[in-house]
């Protein structure tokens, strides 16, 4: 059993994230995500609120020709599974921290082009927006919940955010993580040696 991260009421809390991102995270074909904060954020940045939290997968702004070709079809299929009439959300893992690192050049993404899933326009997009801010890099330890949790859709649960406190009680969960200690270990090496460059 892995104890969750927790918001500042005690709730455990969850970091949104488009559904087909999850996806690759969940699959090991990524170790990171990257964050500048929500439209709907209070400080408008992105904070790093908990050091491990459940992944809550979102479908709106999904668009396949913001990732690269071999992953577009992807979002189709996400997109037919979806069942947006639906009255419960699946969350099926959760992540931890290992790095916090902040971007602040489009030659340090560009370095990292072959790690993620996103065009090289999107990734840019991210780094331009808000430019006096730096685009925070998370490499993330993911571990597969080994029963998926449903949750309530709520109202506190959508719009433009990076975090979700949920109101369910879901922070104990038995789970597995995605990539054993060496194949993790060297991505983590290699991203920060290419982030140093």
């Amino acid at each position: 059993m892995k104890s969750l991260g927790f918001s500042s009421d005690g709730r455990p809390v969850a970091l949104k994230e488009w559904a087909v991102t999850v996806k690759a995270l969940i699959e090991g074909t990524q170790i990171l995500v990257l964050r500048k904060g929500g439209i709907s954020e209070e400080t408008r940045d992105f904070e790093l609120v908990s050091p491990a939290f459940f992944l809550l997968p979102a479908y709106e702004h999904q668009k396949p020709e913001l990732l690269k070709e071999v992953y577009q079809p992807q979002i189709k299929q996400i997109m037919e599974e979806w069942q947006p009439e639906s009255d419960e959300i699946e969350i099926r893992a959760f992540a931890k921290v290992v790095e916090d690192m902040e971007i602040r050049d489009q030659e340090s993404l560009d370095r990292i082009r072959e790690y993620h899933i996103w065009t090289d326009e999107f990734a840019e997009e991210r780094l331009k927006w808000k430019r006096s801010k730096p685009l925070h890099l998370l490499l993330l330890r993911v571990s597969v919940l080994e029963q998926p949790v449903h949750i309530p859709v709520r109202p506190a649960y959508t719009g433009c955010k990076s975090w979700v406190a949920i109101e369910e009680d879901i922070s104990e969960q038995a789970a597995a993580e995605v990539l054993d200690d060496i194949a993790f270990n060297e991505q983590v090496a290699e991203i920060k040696r290419l982030l140093a460059l």
